[in-house]
């Protein structure tokens, strides 16, 4: 005798990323703390996460120049 089973329902197709969430998942990459339920049901693009890593990246060189220029300039 079969067993009454529900049919499958249908998977709701994944929602596009935000851009605050695409920038928080790089950013949260940097440090390695992204949890995997945070983006659960989003689609993020490898461009995006290329795109915002560059320019990520750059930002955090940028900032450690700038941080050992004014400290070598207050020594």
């Amino acid at each position: 005798m079969p067993l009454d089973r529900d049919p499958p329902r249908p998977t709701s197709a994944p929602r596009d990323a935000t851009l605050l969430e695409v920038a928080g998942a790089v950013f949260c990459s940097f440090f390695g703390i992204r949890k995997s339920s945070a983006l659960q049901g989003a689609r993020i693009r490898p461009v995006q996460v290329i795109i915002l890593g560059v320019v990520g990246a750059a930002m955090l060189v940028l900032t450690l120049l700038l941080l050992v220029r004014v400290i070598i300039a207050h020594t």
